[in-house]
């Protein structure tokens, strides 16, 4: 950036100013001239400050001289660096706001300067506002070569929400492979040909993806979120198997395991694995979970005991279920009627980070694991950092009592209150969206419980009724008969009698011969 800097004051001329319009009386020249005197020794002693590293003071200099009119054909560069300036002292939001305006001057050599600036600037910040008003500017031709690849990647982003999944790909594999950004855009490329419904396609991409970190730790992130986006691909692909072998591969201590244990349970119920499954239900519902919002691995662990004909318990899972959600989705949906407020919503999840955070304990009108899923939801988590970079920022302009005093520290506060204050309505808009998804989930899932509950009803009619007709067999099950002679006859033939035990690393096996009740 120093080099960049000095290109810029090499570069700079001691800019003409515009001048005033010439009078008869030969007074007004003279004050004229002088004033354009000044400004110009006042602009050559901002650059040579920014030439000797004196960015505070060259800033402060440069944001005056931007405000004047007599400088108003000069401002375009001006501004620009000026936020090249803001940029050395680390104060990404005020710079983007600085390059913004040189973009809305669509001065011709500045503003394309302008648009990559504000690009890398936007990208520090991870404003997707920001990001989205640069990238759809740039001319990929007028960007460097050290910085295509993000350009690249944020406009496979910009494809891939508007569903141009096919453009979204096709940006994403222009990423360089040793760009910083290779991994995202493989794994994005990924899920772009999933939801192009190109499942080998995806399936491949991602065991690229696993391959090229072949030597990474086995929790490196990358890896194991390409680990995670293959088993989802094959079950996508309805290979049971193979996905059940891939989400096997997750390992236990990293934060995706205990989504890959849920949607391993899945694939085992489609697979007919349900002794498998009921041994990942006794690590998913366990104690250390208790603050996981996962309403649907009950209902799943229910639906896996009435294939195996254990009545009594899918009857305790639904009571579970019940006694859990209920709750739940009676607060949800009256702290949605109370109110309209946005700032309301952002404070509960505010509240919900101070627990998740330093374990104190917070006055939430929501129920923690519901406020929990919320914040782990990508949009939420996005204009979270967003919100930590600009406290970050307003805490750099504090620290500085002179730079905090100057018109232009003023003038920076000002932006990251507002940018602030706006971010967090918009993060409370997210949090009532997601709300609102829950509670109609929860409506949904509550009527597939009745259906479920039915056909316990059912099962355990039908029970009764083949032993009133003398067909339960009970005891009779001989191991030698081959299972299908007892499916022919009328019997399910899958639940276990015996017992089970916990191994030593945290999973419940059962045995036991299977007969239905």
């Amino acid at each position: 950036m120093k080099k960049t800097i000095l290109l810029l004051i090499a570069t700079s001329l001691i800019l003409p100013v515009s001048g005033m319009a010439q009078g008869s009386k030969p007074a007004p020249r003279k004050a004229t001239g002088s004033r354009e005197s000044q400004l110009k020794s006042q602009l050559s002693n901002a650059l040579r400050m920014a030439q000797n590293g004196q960015y505070a003071n060259a800033a402060n200099n440069l944001f005056t001289l931007g405000r004047r009119p007599e400088l108003a054909a000069e401002r375009p560069q001006i501004k620009y660096i000026l936020g090249t300036m803001l940029v050395e002292l680390k104060l990404y939001q005020t710079a983007a706001f600085q390059f913004v305006d040189v973009i809305r001057m669509n001065n011709s050599k500045y503003s394309k300067m302008a648009i990559e600036k504000l690009s890398m600037v936007a990208d520090i910040l991870g404003d997707d506002t920001i990001l989205n008003y640069a990238v759809s500017r740039v001319d990929v031709n007028d960007i460097p070569s050290g910085q295509k690849d993000m350009i690249y990647f944020r406009l496979g982003e910009i494809k891939a929400r508007n569903r141009e999944f096919a453009k979204a790909a096709e940006l994403y594999s222009r990423v360089g492979l040793g760009s910083t950004y290779y991994f995202q855009a493989l794994f994005n490329k990924g899920l772009a040909q999933l939801e192009e419904g190109n499942a080998p396609a995806g399936i491949d991409t991602f065991k690229r993806m696993v391959e090229a970190r072949g030597n990474a730790p086995v929790t490196d992130v990358n890896k194991v979120e390409a680990q995670l986006a293959l088993a989802r691909a094959l079950y996508q692909k309805q290979d049971w198997e193979a996905s059940i072998e891939a989400y096997s591969q997750i390992p236990r201590d990293t934060v995706m395991w205990h989504d890959a244990v849920f949607e391993q349970s899945w694939a085992m119920l489609r697979a007919a694995r349900f002794r498998s499954a009921l041994s990942n239900f006794q690590t998913l519902h366990s104690a250390y979970y208790e603050d996981f919002y996962m309403p649907e691995s009950l209902l799943l662990r229910a639906i896996v005991y009435l294939y195996i004909c254990k009545y009594d318990e899918m009857e305790k899972v639904l009571n579970l279920f019940e006694n859990t959600y209920g709750p739940v989705r009676t607060k949800i949906g009256d702290f949605i009627k109370s109110t309209n407020d946005a700032n309301a919503y952002y404070l509960e999840v505010e509240k919900a980070n101070i627990i998740k955070t330093t374990d104190k304990a917070a006055n939430l009108r929501l129920p923690y694991i519901v406020v929990r899923n919320v914040m782990d939801q990508g949009d939420v988590k996005r204009s979270m950092h967003y919100l930590t970079r600009l406290n970050q920022e307003k805490r750099r302009v504090e620290n500085s009592p002179s730079f905090r005093a100057s018109a232009l520290g003023q003038y920076s506060l000002k932006i990251l209150a507002n940018r602030s204050k706006n971010t967090k309505f918009a993060i409370g808009d997210m949090v009532k969206a997601h709300l609102l998804n829950m509670r109609v989930e929860l409506r949904d899932l509550y009527e597939q419980a009745g259906f479920i509950r039915y056909e316990m009803i059912n099962g355990r009619k039908e029970t009764v009724k083949k032993k009133i007709a003398g067909k339960d067999l009970g005891d009779q099950i001989d191991d030698k008969v081959d299972r299908q002679f007892y499916i022919e006859n009328g019997f399910q033939y899958y639940p276990f009698q015996g017992e089970f035990w916990l191994d030593e690393v945290g999973n419940y096996h059962y045995l036991g011969k299977q007969s239905c009740e």
